[in-house]
């Protein structure tokens, strides 16, 4: 019989917190509540071949994460102090006011910026919570953040949404995992990397299509860009936060006893 873990009364105050950031209210209520005004009213002033130039985008900043990931996502190895989140936030609005100002022609520039700069902060982020980035497995941990921030249609709705993308992007993880440590990034578009960058590309490009939406409602500007593009790295640190406490106990305890305890909450 299986033994049974139990988290003491700190580290299930820590998972409490990881489950209220990662099952918080998505990035489009935020934006309607900011905004005053409903997403679907910015969806229904976009372009009919609207999506096809976010998927591009996604998978354009999704491959140029990847290489930022491998090739040079931070020089220490583990550092334990705290993230610091708001000066990215501040780079991320800088990066959003150019997106403000120019609109959705603006997108396929913007949005690689935006996304190398919310990487760092969610490397940052990792490092505060005791992970080491010189890892392959970090690395791509901090990748699938953006999975984890955007909800799929095909997630089962019978468990959480967190750790049903978990399994979704499971295999493509390891695949990528297997693949960036035998060869690197010697090959950008070797199947296991593409498989992986597709996987987390099309639930981030649902984020990236809210954002988009926000600023396609007439009032928004420049200002109203920066501060879309602050809620919008503020959505995945948030989901960094949570997704590296659960992490880090689930190197205590094991994935299994971290997500029962998880779904008891």
């Amino acid at each position: 019989m299986e033994a049974r873990v139990t988290l003491s009364k700190q580290e299930l105050s820590e998972l409490k917190r990881a489950k209220m950031l990662l099952e918080n209210p998505g990035l489009a209520a935020r934006l309607s509540s900011m905004l005053g005004s409903p997403i679907e009213r910015g969806m229904a002033m976009l372009p009919a071949r609207f999506q096809t130039t976010v998927h591009k985008a996604s998978e354009a900043a999704m491959m140029k994460a990847l290489d930022v990931a491998v090739r040079s996502l931070g020089e220490q190895g583990v550092d334990t102090r705290p993230s610091k989140d708001r000066a990215h936030k501040f780079a991320a609005a800088a990066s959003g006011a150019v997106g403000g100002a120019f609109g959705l022609l603006a997108l396929s520039v913007e949005l690689p910026v935006s996304t190398t700069i919310m990487l760092r902060s969610i490397a940052d982020i990792a490092k505060s919570e005791g992970e080491n980035v010189q890892h392959i497995d970090t690395r791509l941990a901090c990748l699938t953040v953006f999975a984890l921030g955007g909800r799929s249609e095909s997630d089962n709705a019978a468990e959480s949404g967190y750790f049903a993308a978990r399994v979704a992007m499971a295999s493509a993880v390891s695949e990528a995992a297997k693949y960036l440590a035998e060869k690197g990034m010697s090959k950008a578009g070797a199947p296991a990397l593409v498989r992986l960058v597709s996987l987390i590309s099309a639930r981030f490009g649902i984020v990236v299509s809210e954002k988009a939406a926000a600023q396609a409602i007439p009032i928004i500007g420049a200002a109203s860009g920066a501060l879309i593009n602050t809620l919008f790295i503020e959505h995945f640190q948030n989901t960094a936060r949570g997704h590296f406490i659960v992490r880090r106990l689930e190197k205590i305890h094991g994935t299994d006893p971290v997500k029962r305890a998880y779904q008891q909450l």
